[in-house]
């Protein structure tokens, strides 16, 4: 995790709020896909434990009030994540080609995409676990896809003596000292930094 990752968090808000006033805003969220997309082939899902706006927002706001219970199995399998990635896809895709070609105008479509997301990221960050919107989030779901077997976390057995902090430190719930290789690690480094023995690295 970067020095700047928790306080990243603020820009979801500035964009879902303020761009309501401000539409151009929501072009914020391009600069967000296009850094993602650039990042995923080479290192998986880094950017969502170390740049995204939103996993921020996630785990460093939502994480204090949060009941912190366990992600649902269902939460990352492709039977919903294939279905929300199309419905939220081609929403998006609708509203800009139904909208009017202005800057404003299609600022505002990506200013509502966010806003929607936020929300329930929000309902199922405080109902569930921070991490819980993370777990099918299209553009999560796209860096698994274009970063599957990419810088994966290497774990040394003989180091490991069972502490289980690993698995309870992951934000997205992995159990990190079996499955060190889950597309759906975010690369966040804290299990690596919290591991007595430094029995996992990248």
């Amino acid at each position: 995790m970067l020095k700047i990752t928790k306080y990243l968090g603020i820009t979801v808000l500035i964009v879902s709020i303020a761009g309501f006033w401000y539409p151009k805003l929501g072009y914020f969220l391009l600069i967000v896909f296009a850094t993602l997309l650039a990042i995923a082939p080479f290192r998986g899902r880094w950017f969502c434990g170390n740049l995204c706006p939103r996993g921020s927002f996630n785990d460093f706001w939502l994480g204090k009030i949060t009941f912190n219970k366990k992600i649902p199995n269902f939460f990352r399998s492709l039977w919903l994540r294939i279905p929300i990635f199309i419905i939220m896809m081609g929403f998006m895709i609708f509203r800009l080609i139904s909208v009017e070609k202005t800057v404003d105008k299609i600022g505002m479509v990506f200013v509502i995409m966010c806003l929607v997301t936020t929300l329930i990221a929000i309902l199922f960050g405080i109902m569930i676990s921070p991490r819980t919107w993370c777990s099918f989030c299209p553009m999560g779901t796209v860096q698994s896809w274009l970063g599957k077997g990419k810088y994966t976390i290497k774990f040394n057995k003989s180091k490991c003596i069972d502490c289980d902090i690993c698995n309870k430190i992951c934000p997205m719930q992995l159990t990190v000292n079996q499955i060190t290789h889950n597309p759906d690690c975010i690369k966040c480094e804290r299990c690596i930094k919290a591991c007595p023995k430094k029995a996992l690295k990248f």
